[in-house]
């Protein structure tokens, strides 16, 4: 997590190109995980300032976590019976900076 802002409606800034790494889309429904202090919550996301690697909660949602902590960020699709026997979800890893390390 790069920042937080308190004095705005909620959801969580995401860099636009690690959006689109994913496929996710913008106001996208999301669930979170905050890695360090373990705060579960939902919040949708927005698209950020491409190339910046920001990853900022916004409103109510900047109080479940402090710059520097660690998230696992989820989305989720309903997928046809038939199609989900060979779907594979995206994955993408980021170093402290927000860069990426794995994409899968």
């Amino acid at each position: 997590m790069t920042d937080g802002n308190v004095d705005y409606e909620g959801s969580l800034t995401i860099d636009i190109a690690l959006m689109e790494k994913v496929g996710m889309l913008p106001y996208e429904r999301i669930l979170i995980g905050n890695m360090k202090n373990g705060n579960r919550f939902e919040t949708y996301a927005i698209p950020g300032p491409r190339g910046k690697r920001d990853i900022c909660l916004n409103g109510a949602c900047a109080h479940l976590g402090k710059k520097g902590d660690r998230l696992t960020i989820m989305s989720f699709a309903s997928v046809d019976p038939k199609r989900a026997k060979s779907f594979k979800p995206k994955k993408l890893n980021l170093d402290r900076q927000n860069r990426p390390t794995r994409i899968g």
